[in-house]
């Protein structure tokens, strides 16, 4: 399936720096401040913010998050989670995450919080997602669902783009 674009329009300047500056903030993630042209798109469900051609962020209600193409081009050093590689395969499908695989997370995550998972290994982003737990009970949990993902690498949107072509 191709995610299909409606409503794109160009963003002022004084919006993508605020936009940037949350992602900065929540994410420790560093946004270029030149002037590449950035849009906001609706795509099925999810707001995006694309700068050239490539969605580096998704809007879901008040929140922003990173999507997988954003943490590559921009790492992130805040708000991670690090899943063991056992739990890889199943992120990579789209799963939610259960914290029995989790190793590590951000201490300052809280329930609610807009978070991404990496794996152990690599340290590569897998996937974003919704927090249902604090970073620390994450990482101590034995059971239950941990993340409720949102974008993983794979899905509609990591694709997005290929078919235009």
């Amino acid at each position: 399936m191709v995610l299909k674009v409606r409503h794109r329009t160009r963003v002022r300047r004084k919006e993508v720096d605020a936009w940037f500056r949350r992602l900065a903030s929540e994410f420790g993630m560093v946004l270029p401040s030149d002037e590449t042209p950035v849009d906001e798109a609706e795509a099925g469900d999810l707001r995006l913010l694309i700068r050239e051609e490539e969605p580096i962020a998704l809007v879901v209600g008040d929140a922003i998050a990173p999507t997988v193409k954003g943490l590559l081009a921009f790492p992130a050093a805040k708000r991670y989670v690090t899943v063991d590689m056992g739990a890889v395969p199943f992120v990579y499908n789209g799963a939610d995450v259960m914290a029995p695989g989790i190793v590590d997370a951000d201490p300052t995550i809280r329930a609610g919080d807009m978070v991404w998972v990496r794996d152990e290994k690599n340290r590569r982003p897998l996937a974003v997602g919704r927090a249902i737990m604090d970073g620390p009970t994450m990482a101590r949990e034995e059971r239950g669902k941990a993340i409720e993902t949102i974008h993983h690498v794979g899905d509609d949107l990591w694709r997005f783009g290929e078919e235009d072509a």
